[in-house]
């Protein structure tokens, strides 16, 4: 950060003019710092220019002496991997960081609805979970964490849980978040309320595993194809062409 702002008191902002959406991409990977969109504008450019500065200099150091249009076209696609490849990267981590949140989340309201009906209230309930999935699911237990410590600071419950929707970045968790907000406004029995979403979660969780099993033969034919097929080929036609060699060769050694 002393460096971003170091570079601001220059003269160049490092501001994105869409600083909103960036935000919530940095904040569903992982990143909330405040900072943060202007931390990632600033890896953006230092790659977008140093990284084709890195790429011709060892092309050069390395004794290579290439053409110029090659040297172009390898100068444009170290910018073009520079400038594309932070926003990969911060894709990939927010689709890992969801991913691993929706595994644990069924079983996060299993240990809600027991606390619930146990006698504890919400925020008693989300503390506790938080302290049983810490080792199991520790990116869920921050989630959590980060509601009870926004409740205990005076923040609304509404308010903490749509922040926590806004930082998961999932449906399942932004649903959950609409669901206890509504049921709290209406006066409805919230263990109700967990038992049938975690009913759900877990029919979510359980079709998800049937798609992932349900791709695994088109996978597999892949590599089927490509490596055993060829083989499977050649081992069925060298006979037939070993026994057309052997005829073939006398009658044209005949001839």
């Amino acid at each position: 950060m002393k460096l971003v702002n170091a570079i601001e008191k220059t003269g160049l902002s490092l501001v994105d003019t869409k600083d909103q959406a960036l935000r919530t991409k940095l904040i569903a990977a992982g990143y909330t710092s405040p900072g943060a969109p202007r931390a990632y504008t600033l890896v953006r450019l230092v790659l977008v220019i140093g990284l084709p500065v890195l790429v011709l200099g060892w092309t050069w150091l390395s004794g290579s002496r290439p053409s110029v249009t090659k040297l172009y076209f390898i100068g444009i696609w170290a910018a073009v991997l520079g400038l594309y490849g932070p926003s990969l990267f911060i894709r990939i981590k927010a689709d890992r960081r969801q991913r691993e949140i929706i595994n644990g989340f069924p079983d996060a309201l299993d240990l809600m609805l027991v606390c619930v009906e146990a006698g504890l209230g919400l925020e008693a309930a989300f503390a506790r979970v938080g302290q049983e999935m810490t080792a199991s699911h520790p990116l869920l237990a921050e989630q959590l964490g980060a509601v009870v410590l926004e409740l205990r600071a005076g923040r609304s419950r509404e308010d903490a849980l749509r922040r926590m929707a806004d930082r998961a970045g999932t449906d399942e968790i932004r649903a959950f978040a609409t669901l206890l907000i509504q049921s709290t406004k209406l006066g409805s029995s919230i263990a109700t309320t967990l038992r049938i979403y975690a009913s759900e979660m877990r029919e979510r969780r359980r079709m998800r595993a049937e798609e992932k099993a349900h791709r695994l033969p088109v996978l597999l034919s892949i590599p089927l194809v490509v490596c055993m097929l060829p083989v499977m080929i050649g081992v069925l036609m060298l006979p037939a062409i070993i026994r057309v060699i052997r005829v073939m060769m006398p009658a044209l050694a005949g001839d």
